[in-house]
């Protein structure tokens, strides 16, 4: 493992890639990654008990008691948590297609590392799904024996329709683009993996280079249009601001507000784990300093964006709201837990607002802190707001006793498992394909082999 001093466009390897560079990973295994590996997996392995113990005993292992006279909420940390998983994913893909749709060719090497965290993440999301239903039998029970009547009227199961939907279109996008590796580097890849490299490439020719280009292209497009009218801007919010009973959720704002949350939480993610992997793999020439700058500068918007938005909802819950309404908002902005994470995300906005004004104040490791702030940020304001949004309803039968909630253990450690299990979903992808596509190490080089024909002129 090598050390990041760099503060530099460049690094401290600035060499043109190589196909050698990206295949890495794959041919060398180093202590560090082991280490990563048996602390991810005894940390996945105690939330794996965890859960076991709740499904043993049930949802009353939790504070997600019954809903007004108990005192409680039906939905906590584990709504909240499958929120920020779905809004990384749908993030990542959007980045990506992005990319990919407009030629961002800056941006090429982090591509798949974005599609890779929407897989990775969706499968978090889908899991927290499982996990909140208390007994994993009634996801057949009450989702897919149910369906067919319950696809016409009901926002949780218009959810579970769009991100296996988005599931499918992400798996089809990075297969596709696969191919064109996989065949490419095949000498270089683990001959013990030939058999899947096999199907992968099942009927590859040279001429369905252009088609696939234009397919990916194509699902590109088709996955920007669908973001803010399906996913992050659309179904997943709808979940929440349909409900007229809910001062708290209801309301237009919380499909773009849910969107720059997606956006701002992907893109921390995207930073850290390419700042991991260029250090891990010495990749300073191919994820520079100045992609991570750039992807900084992002965050920043989108991050800036979320905070508007939210700003949004507090004027208008506070400036003559209906009653509900203003309960719901009091109870908001008098909770310290809410401040915690508007002020994680703030602190990591004034560091990316001076290293814009200033570039010298760039670090890249001053990025991955402003990164984590704003993961831990947006995952506890989507904690907050799921709780909060259940404990003020339309109801007068519960003003007066709105109850209180904090996340039992057992909630607690599903964070840490989950990404924990995200984080061995990486170790293990980047042992079978790469995690660079070859095309961004094509662009590199005849980036800077047009460059020195220029210097030579």
């Amino acid at each position: 493992m090598s050390t990041d001093t760099s503060t530099g466009a460049g690094g401290p390897d600035a060499t043109t890639p190589t196909r050698d560079d990206i295949v890495r990973p794959l041919q060398h295994t180093q202590k560090p990654f082991f280490i990563v590996g048996a602390a991810a997996s005894l940390v996945a392995l105690l939330w794996v008990i965890a859960w076991s113990w709740q499904l043993h005993n049930g949802l009353i292992v939790t504070d997600l008691a019954d809903w007004g006279s108990a005192g409680g909420v039906t939905w906590g940390l584990y709504i909240g948590a499958f929120i920020w998983w779905v809004g990384i994913a749908h993030g990542g893909i959007i980045l990506s297609a992005a990319v990919r749709l407009f030629g961002m060719k800056k941006y090429q090497p982090v591509a798949r590392i974005a599609e890779l965290l929407t897989l990775g993440a969706l499968s978090m999301a889908g899991l927290y799904i499982v996990v909140h239903t208390g007994r994993p039998d009634r996801i057949v029970t009450s989702v897919v024996m149910a369906y067919p009547n319950t696809v016409h009227s009901s926002p949780l199961v218009w959810d579970v329709t769009v991100i296996t939907l988005y599931m499918v279109m992400t798996a089809t996008y990075l297969g596709l683009t696969l191919r064109y590796d996989v065949k490419r580097l095949r000498t270089d890849l683990p001959e013990i993996l030939d058999p899947l490299y096999d199907v992968m490439t099942l009927g590859y020719s040279e001429t369905e280079d252009r088609i696939i280009e234009r397919m990916v292209w194509w699902l590109a497009l088709g996955i920007i249009i669908m973001a803010p009218l399906l996913l992050h801007g659309g179904v997943i919010p709808w979940l929440f601001a349909l409900m007229p009973s809910m001062p708290g959720w209801q309301g237009g704002v919380q499909g773009p507000q849910f969107l720059t949350i997606a956006l701002t939480s992907a893109v921390a993610g995207i930073i850290i784990i390419s700042s991991v992997l260029r250090r891990g793999y010495d990749w300073y020439h191919i994820l520079t300093d100045d992609v991570i700058r750039g992807l900084t500068l992002w965050l920043g918007l989108f991050a800036l964006l979320f905070i508007w938005l939210q700003l949004q909802q507090i004027i208008t819950g506070v400036y003559a709201p209906e009653v509900a309404a203003g309960r719901a908002t009091a109870a908001k902005i008098t909770a310290p837990v809410y401040w915690f994470a508007i002020g994680l995300v703030v602190i990591a906005l004034a560091y990316i607002f001076a290293q814009a004004v200033k570039p010298q104040v760039f670090t890249v490791r001053r990025s991955i802190v402003a990164s984590v702030l704003m993961l831990a940020g947006t995952l506890v304001e989507k904690i907050f707001f799921v709780v909060e949004g259940l404990m003020y309803p339309h109801m007068y039968m519960y003003y007066g006793t709105p109850g209180t909630y904090f996340p039992s253990i057992i909630e607690m450690m599903s964070i840490a498992g989950t990404i924990a299990l995200c984080t061995l979903f990486f170790m293990g992808v980047i042992k079978v394909v790469p995690v660079i596509e070859l095309h961004a190490i094509e662009e590199l080089r005849g980036e800077e082999h047009g460059s020195s024909e220029v210097e030579e002129r």
